[in-house]
């Protein structure tokens, strides 16, 4: 038995020691090496990687590589193709992009680039947006987008909605502050400084100073007119008045030669500051009586009512003149007895735009008699 064994042990070694051989001349021949002793064999096939053993086993297959001059171009050829068609963006740029695809991470956007953009859902537009993407595009629309970010790793840039028709409700503010149109907003809350609310989808602060009524919470979701005070896109700034809407909206109904009523409300050593319905008007210490006038306040109170003539009104401006001279019965009355003058106020108005009447009828037929009385043929010479 024992010597049976070692013969077996001896045949098993001798098979292992051909197997060497044999993989170590295959070798041989691929590497085109002369053929080894078997020891060296088993010694190599030990020391031989995975892949060269599969080398050995199955053969190699050589792979001729074509020449530039075969293929019909080369490399760099290839290098410069491919440069032509690489889309250089930078952040702020404008770029066309058509939608791909709706996600619930956002919107993928085919720009041209060599990956697809994102429009992420708080970029889709500067309104409030309830519907997702959805509600905003559908796949296959092509829109203008502002590129808000730089390269991630993957070659995925970002882009924004929002951003575009920010930048338009800018223009169209400084549009309409430039034609100094009014426009017409819904308050949206008040402070102790005034009132917000939103013109054009941005953000509008109305102070204080310029509301026409006390801001209080009753206003909100009232519909004010407003004009526009200052339009700043840098510092992101848009402040309105109230008063000057409603002073615009007053002034259009007021006619020069017209009798109104207000209330004095400042007293200065040149005039005095009337309140007409919420529009101050100024009856200057010129326009007070005919006779001199030393001291505003010795003639009108603060706080009194008092009519007045309108004698212009600028509506570019928001100016008004007043006039109680023209009011007089007689030259000094306003000194004497005020109020006899406002009593008789819708009267001598009448008889002030009467005696105007007659002047300029006056001043017309005296025109025509000198034009009649012109020599045409004179006139002819002289040309």
């Amino acid at each position: 038995a024992f010597v049976v064994g070692a013969g077996n042990r001896v045949e098993a070694a001798g098979r292992r020691a051909a197997r060497c051989a044999r993989q170590s001349a295959r070798m041989a021949v691929a590497t085109g090496q002369a053929p080894a002793s078997a020891g060296a064999s088993a010694g190599a096939v030990a020391k031989m990687s995975k892949f060269d053993k599969m080398r050995a086993k199955f053969g190699t297959r050589e792979v001729k590589t074509p020449s530039g001059d075969e293929v019909g171009f080369s490399y760099e050829d290839f290098e410069s193709g491919i440069q032509k068609y690489e889309k250089n963006t930078a952040m702020g740029d404008h770029v066309v992009g058509t939608v791909v695809l709706l996600d619930k991470s956002g919107t993928f956007i085919d720009i041209g680039a060599k990956s697809s953009a994102m429009l992420p859902d708080s970029e889709l537009s500067i309104c409030e947006v309830t519907g997702g993407a959805a509600s905003v595009l559908e796949v296959g629309d092509r829109r203008e987008f502002e590129i808000i970010s730089s390269e991630d790793a993957s070659g995925m840039l970002k882009l924004s909605l929002r951003r575009i028709e920010m930048k338009q409700c800018w223009e169209r503010l400084s549009q309409l502050q430039s034609e100094d149109l009014t426009v017409f907003a819904t308050v949206e809350s008040v402070n102790r400084g005034g009132a917000m609310c939103k013109v054009e989808n941005l953000r509008a602060f109305i102070p204080g100073s310029h509301m026409s009524m006390p801001a209080s919470d009753d206003l909100v979701g009232t519909s004010l007119p407003l004009k526009f005070i200052e339009v700043d896109s840098e510092k992101g700034r848009v402040v309105m008045s109230h008063r000057r809407a409603a002073v615009q909206s007053q002034i259009s109904d007021i006619e020069a030669g017209a009798v109104v009523t207000g209330i004095a409300r400042g007293i200065k050593p040149y005039g005095i500051f009337v309140d007409v319905n919420g529009l101050m008007g100024l009856l200057h210490i010129s326009q007070i009586s005919h006779d001199r006038v030393e001291d505003c306040a010795a003639v009108v109170q603060s706080g009194q009512a008092i009519k007045c003539m309108v004698i212009s009104a600028d509506r570019e401006k928001g100016r008004v003149s007043l006039s109680t001279k023209t009011l007089e019965p007689e030259p000094g009355d306003m000194l004497k007895d005020a109020q006899k003058v406002f009593d008789s106020a819708e009267e001598m108005a009448a008889r002030y735009h009467k005696r105007l009447e007659e002047e300029r009828k006056a001043a017309a037929e005296v025109a025509d008699d000198i034009v009649s009385q012109l020599d045409i043929s004179e006139l002819v010479d002289l040309e």
